[in-house]
């Protein structure tokens, strides 16, 4: 419950297009106190529930510019194919590199790169799964490519289990992607992708996003603020 009112705290403040140090004027508060609260490190008696209720109220009353974050996923279905032929032309290959680490290395790019610069890279739906987050979209883009020729299925053995693999066919196109975005996915690479299945699932279930979700939800952008130090990839010491 904390956590919900403080990820409700801050998307309203951003909604107004208010920073941290502006509301907390408003509030009555340090910049880093209110930092505590969107953080849910702290929690507000029902006098500041209200103060800060009457604050949005009040501002959100006003007429004001269309300014706020875009926390629905924002699919690009192109620059998905181009980032998964990339990665599958990086790690494909290795032993471990089947479809739930792929499930896992495309969640890490899209929650990191959102969490630091706060803005979509590719923006793709993921939900709550028993294994950890699943991108809705992954299954028809695979066929796509797999129909296309771009990219052939194989299946082979990752110790005692059958696991589904992909392989690319041709060369991603990177000219899709910002210098920025590609350098996001290096790094997720870098981090993740010598990790097996298991080990992913058990990094996904620590992290905010997934454990604030009810099963079988979407998975909010939103929650990428709120992770713990292990996997936030953000100063927020500079807010």
């Amino acid at each position: 419950m904390l956590l919900y009112m403080a990820t409700t705290i801050t998307k309203r403040r951003k909604a107004l297009g208010l920073s941290q140090e502006e509301l907390a004027i408003r509030f009555g508060v340090s910049r880093p106190t209110l930092n505590k609260i969107e953080l849910g490190e702290r929690s507000l008696s029902v006098a500041e529930k209200q103060k800060l209720e009457e604050i949005f109220a009040a501002l959100e009353s006003l007429p004001s510019e269309d300014d706020i974050r875009i926390s629905v996923p924002v699919q690009n279905i192109e620059k998905f194919k181009q980032v998964l032929l990339y990665i599958l032309e990086q790690v494909g290959a290795k032993p471990n590199v089947g479809m739930t680490v792929l499930y896992k290395l495309l969640y890490f790019i899209d929650f990191d790169f959102y969490e630091k610069y706060e803005k979509q890279l590719i923006g793709l739906t993921y939900i709550k799964n028993t294994h950890g987050p699943t991108p809705r979209e992954f299954v028809s883009v695979v066929r796509d490519l797999k129909e296309s020729g771009d990219i052939i299925e194989v299946r082979s053995k990752y110790f005692a289990h059958e696991q589904k693999k992909f392989l690319p066919n041709r060369t991603a196109d990177l000219s899709l992607l910002s210098a920025q975005e590609l350098e996001m996915v290096d790094d997720v690479l870098r981090r993740y992708a010598d990790k097996s299945a298991t080990q992913l699932s058990e990094m996904t279930h620590r992290d905010t996003p997934w454990r604030v979700t009810e099963d079988g939800q979407n998975i909010d952008y939103e929650f990428a603020f709120y992770r713990p130090d292990e996997f936030s990839v953000r100063d927020y010491g500079e807010l």
